[in-house]
């Protein structure tokens, strides 16, 4: 049997998804500015401890 493809790892998902990841790049950017369009409550994940 293989493994989940799901490890969950609160580094690893701020370093891929993270604010300043997504402030990074112009795409980036349009992704948070889209989700504030939207009035997501969560713009990225939350900053790793």
């Amino acid at each position: 049997m293989s493994k989940r493809t799901y490890q969950p790892s609160k580094r690893k998902r701020a370093t891929k998804h993270g604010f300043l990841v997504r402030q990074a790049t112009t795409s980036g950017q349009k992704v948070v500015r889209a989700r504030r369009r939207k009035g997501r409550a969560k713009l990225t994940v939350k900053k790793a401890r």
